[in-house]
Order: C-alpha cells, then sequence, then structure tokens
C-alpha cells in the first residue's frame, strides 16, 4: 500500500481461476450533511467528514461522483458541494431505499464504524448485492460499542470493512469482535461467521492548506504582545478536560521547562470551550500551576486563524490522556505546518509521530481490573460519558518530566526544531496527504469489489423486506392489534357520505407538516376519483385504470375508508 502504517490483507482465493469483470475503485457516498458540514457545529467526525469529501473530490481517480442520500433536501446539498469543487464531473445521487441501483459501482462508504443498519438494507437484494466499507472515529462511546456487537450479528459480510485508523484502534476493534465471536459460539454453539476486513488507513490531511504563513504568524505575535525572542508552543483541540486532556500536567511540564531556560515561554491554546467548567479549568488554574508561562487563548474562527497559529508557533503539543480521542489529526496537520511535535505516545499518534518529527511522552495507564466497574456503569447507564470518560483519564499518566525535557530542548535548539520539523512536513506529505491516502482507499474498494464478485449470491439470498428480522412489517408485527386486516380482493364502494371534498380534507389534516406522507395527495385524488367515476371497484380495477400498484391504490383508499368517502362491500 505504501500509505498506512500497517498494511491489510485481503483474501481473493474465491476469485481465482474466474475470468471477473473490471473491479470497481469508485464508491457510492452514503451523504448526510450532519456528518460532513463542520457549520452544523465543530467536532472532529465533522471536520474529518468535510476533509474527506474535499480530499475525495480532489484525488479520487474515478469516472462519476455517486452519493446515496435519504432524499432531494441533502442531494441537493451534495450537488451543490460538488459543483463547487467539479462543476464539470458527472454527478449521481441515488437514493437510499434503492441502494441497488448504485451498480456497477460496487462499494458503498460510510462515514462510521456502524453499518449494521446498512447491512440489513442491503439484505433485501442479497448480501451480495454490494460491499459496504466504513471507518473508524471516536471508539470510546456505548454507541460505537454496542454497534460492533450488531454489526456482528446483522448480515455484514467478509467484503465488508471497518477501516481503522491506526494500529491501537484496530487492536481495540479485533479484542471486542474477540469477545462478540466467544460469546456467539458459546451461546449458540455455532462458529461465527466472517468478519469484515479490519485494514489500516489513516485519516488524511491537505498538505498544502497547512503551508505556514510567516506573515500571519508575525501579525499574530504582534497581537498577543509576543516578542520575537519568544519561544511559542501551541496546542489545537476541543479544550475540554473531560474529553481531550487535563491541561494542569501540561502546565507543571512547561513551567519546569521555562525555569532557567533564558527564553520566554508563552503556551497558545486554540480551540473553543465546550462550558464554563472548562473554561476555568484551562484559564484559571494557570497563573497558579504555570506562573512563569504566559497563557493565551484564541477561540476557533476558522482556517485562517489557525492557520496564523500554526504559523507563529515553534512547536506543537498535543498532551491527550483521553479515550475520545482515537487518531488525533492535529498533530499531522502541525506537522504539515512544518513544526516538531511534542505528543503523549497514545493511540494513533503512535502512528503519526515518530521520533523524527517529534517527541512522544510515555503514558502509563490502568489495569483492566482497575477499571471494569466505571466500564460497567457507563454501559449501565449510572455514569455519564463525561463521568466515564473523567474517571479514566484522572488514572491515566503522561510523563511530566519527559514532557519538560522535550519542550525545553526544542526550545534551545533551533536546529534541532528545524530538523525536526522538517522531517515531519516529509511525513505529513509521505504518509497523510489525501494525495497518497485516496489512492489507497481506491484500493481497498477495489479488494472488496474482487471479494464480492467472487462469492456465490446462490448462498446469500435476498431476505423478503416484510419478514426483516429487526424491522418486520409495523402491520405484520402489530397484526394482531385491528379488529382485522384488509383482505385481499376487496371491493370498495364510494359512500359520498363525507361532503367535505377530498382535497380539502388532506389540506385540513395537513400530513404534510411531518414532512412525510403515507401517499401523494394528488395520487390519493386520483384514486378517489376513480372510485368515484366507477362507484364500486377493486383495488386490481383501480390499479390497472390508474397504472399505480395494487399496493398504492390500497394504501389511497384505506385512508378514504377512514374518513368516511367509502367502504368495503360485504
Amino acid at each position: 500500500m505504501g500509505v498506512a502504517v500497517d498494511t491489510y490483507t485481503l483474501a481473493v482465493d474465491a476469485t481465482k481461476g474466474r475470468v471477473m469483470p473490471a473491479v470497481q475503485r469508485n464508491a457510492a457516498i452514503w451523504f448526510a450533511p450532519d456528518g460532513f458540514d463542520p457549520d452544523r457545529g465543530v467536532n472532529g467526525r465533522r471536520m474529518a467528514g468535510d476533509s474527506f469529501l474535499r480530499g475525495w473530490f480532489q484525488h479520487a481517480d474515478v469516472s462519476e461522483w455517486l452519493a446515496l442520500t435519504h432524499g432531494p433536501s441533502d442531494a441537493r446539498v451534495f450537488r451543490e458541494l460538488v459543483q463547487t469543487l467539479h462543476p464539470d464531473h458527472v454527478i449521481r445521487v441515488e437514493r437510499l431505499e434503492n441502494a441497488k441501483a448504485i451498480a456497477p459501482v460496487g462499494t458503498l462508504f460510510f462515514s462510521g464504524p456502524n453499518f449494521a443498519t446498512e447491512a440489513w438494507r442491503r439484505s433485501v437484494w442479497g448480501a451480495s448485492a454490494y460491499s459496504i466499507c466504513g471507518i473508524t472515529h471516536t471508539i470510546s462511546t456505548k454507541a460505537v460499542m454496542e454497534g460492533a456487537w450488531h454489526l456482528r450479528t446483522a448480515p455484514q459480510m467478509e467484503w465488508d470493512a471497518v477501516i481503522c485508523t491506526s494500529r491501537a484502534v484496530k487492536s481495540a476493534v479485533s479484542l471486542q469482535m474477540d469477545l462478540i465471536d466467544a460469546f456467539l459460539e458459546q451461546r449458540f454453539g455455532a462458529k461465527p461467521p466472517p468478519r469484515p476486513q479490519l485494514p489500516i488507513i489513516p485519516l488524511g490531511v491537505d498538505c498544502d492548506a497547512f503551508r505556514p504563513d510567516r506573515g500571519a504568524g508575525i501579525a499574530l505575535r504582534a497581537e498577543l504582545g509576543i516578542a520575537e525572542a519568544d519561544s511559542v508552543a501551541l496546542i489545537v483541540a476541543r479544550l475540554s478536560p473531560h474529553e481531550k486532556f487535563d491541561p494542569l500536567p501540561v502546565y507543571l511540564s512547561l513551567q519546569r521547562a521555562q525555569a532557567g531556560a533564558g527564553r520566554r515561554l508563552h503556551l497558545i491554546l486554540y480551540g473553543n470551550f465546550p462550558d464554563g467548567y472548562s473554561k476555568r479549568v484551562y484559564l484559571d488554574t494557570a497563573r497558579d500551576v504555570m506562573p512563569d508561562v504566559t497563557l493565551h487563548h484564541l477561540p476557533h474562527v476558522g482556517p485562517a486563524r489557525r492557520l496564523a497559529a500554526l504559523s507563529a508557533a515553534e512547536m506543537f503539543l498535543f498532551p491527550i490522556d483521553n479515550l475520545q480521542e482515537s487518531f488525533g489529526i492535529a498533530p499531522v496537520e502541525a506537522m504539515a505546518a512544518g513544526l516538531p511535535v511534542v505528543a503523549s505516545d497514545w493511540d494513533g499518534i503512535r502512528d503519526t509521530v515518530d521520533g523524527g518529527a517529534g517527541f512522544r511522552i510515555p503514558t502509563t495507564g490502568p489495569r483492566p481490573e482497575h477499571v471494569t466497574a466505571t466500564g460497567l456503569r457507563y454501559h449501565g447507564g449510572t455514569d455519564s460519558y463525561i463521568q466515564y470518560l473523567s474517571q479514566l483519564s484522572a488514572v491515566t499518566q503522561i510523563d511530566v518530566g519527559q514532557m519538560s525535557d522535550a519542550v525545553r530542548n526544542l526550545m534551545l535548539d533551533a536546529g534541532l526544531r528545524a530538523r525536526m520539523g522538517a522531517a515531519g512536513q516529509a511525513r505529513a506529505r509521505a504518509l497523510f496527504d489525501w494525495s497518497v491516502v485516496v489512492p489507497a482507499m481506491q484500493d481497498l474498494f477495489a479488494e472488496l469489489d474482487a471479494i464480492r464478485r467472487g462469492a456465490d449470491p446462490a448462498r446469500h439470498p435476498p431476505i423478503v423486506p416484510s419478514a426483516m428480522p429487526v424491522a418486520p412489517s409495523p402491520m405484520a408485527y402489530f397484526g394482531a392489534f385491528p379488529t382485522e386486516l384488509l383482505q385481499h380482493g376487496r371491493r370498495f364502494r364510494w359512500t359520498g357520505m363525507t361532503k367535505i371534498p377530498v382535497r380539502e380534507m388532506l389540506r385540513l389534516r395537513d400530513y404534510l407538516v411531518t414532512k412525510r406522507i403515507f401517499e401523494a395527495p394528488d395520487d390519493i385524488l386520483r384514486v378517489a376519483d376513480a372510485l368515484a367515476a366507477r362507484h364500486v371497484a377493486t383495488a386490481a380495477e383501480l390499479s390497472a385504470a390508474l397504472a399505480f400498484s395494487p399496493l398504492r391504490v390500497e394504501r389511497c383508499v384505506l385512508w378514504l375508508l377512514k374518513y368516511d368517502y367509502a367502504e368495503t362491500e360485504a
């Protein structure tokens, strides 16, 4: 692959000896604006989603940009986004309820690891209809952990994949799947089906977007009153001690690094506080814990301001002690900006920051038995997610002394800063730029497509939609609720008892306030008019006259029955 810190291997033996069509390297993007639009609220998931889409549109070698959406409004947002970046490229959007229409594209890309629902959606066409590829972000939430269980018990196949963004994430996901599979085997006495592929492919960045802007950096230093001779350390993160990092050990290390250094040290915290408590912990404690270091806070207001902060700094700190973080794109962005990095030896940071690009500070965490009760309290609803994260962070150590030494070394050695900055910049471009990551993803899509094409569709027949185990038809599930269900072949009679016109009744009822209606109003009117003209008719007769399916006709007639426009003949 040449991109990931670990390689992936996919079994394609099933295709040997067969003449297969050319595999598809494209993927249909499962698109909902909430997962890709930072304007809806800045968080890592949306920032990563937005960055991925832009990287995909810039670097994917495909004949069309293809999306799957819930409906027209999301489709319009996707088209508008693509047209701003590639106005002349082919755009195709399909509805999720007809996901098989992505063909000949063979993979659906889902921007999270929990795609059990999509596996069930696919099952109505057969599990070999297409592949599904998800990707990890935060993996510490109850929803994600329970999602792994749902995925293993859904019709997920070996031609599906969950991209793990680091070795640490793959270790966590693999462990949980081991536990799930062992339980399923013990519970049901059968060998669990093959797992999804778990390739390691990192998140990407647009390295060009992080080229330092010397003028902006000088201007920001002047704005903050930072002298040219002063040293500046920068942290870019969500400023939450619960969900990102505890600042006090960092402040202890910076105070120690400052002592006797001969250069004035400044720390810039770039990011937003989620609440007043976080603001107090980050800002009000600094004067007591690091009195000799000057603290500056800059709220996130956009890419230009963030680039100015990166350009003003001499080093980048990423002292994560929190399970909320699983990859950490910020150090990669800092490397792309040419900054040496001092980061905790933690999760995906272990894969992104090497000894050439900076310092990884050792961490020590509790053993499983120390925090088993914490996990059970969170899962059972006794503790909130914030309480869960906070308790685990409190018993996770980053070596304060080694962090202090690393910061001090960078403060005092301009040559070291330059060498590490250059090495990090080269590493970011070689391993994490979207120009490298997107082709790696396309390689994966092609291999998933090859495995799927080699499968025997007869072994994975479609599931009858009304008998979906996790979502049976409502009136199969609730069939015992009404006196009777509408029988096949019934004859319907127009009564004329209700004098309010059908159109007016629909206006009064105003189903569309929910943005959903059981059938289009015009189609309801057409069925009503057809029945009124015939006075008595079956659904089949109305279906033939209107070129509607019998089920559509019957749904409309049920509404007419409800409002006493019609009745069934005995």
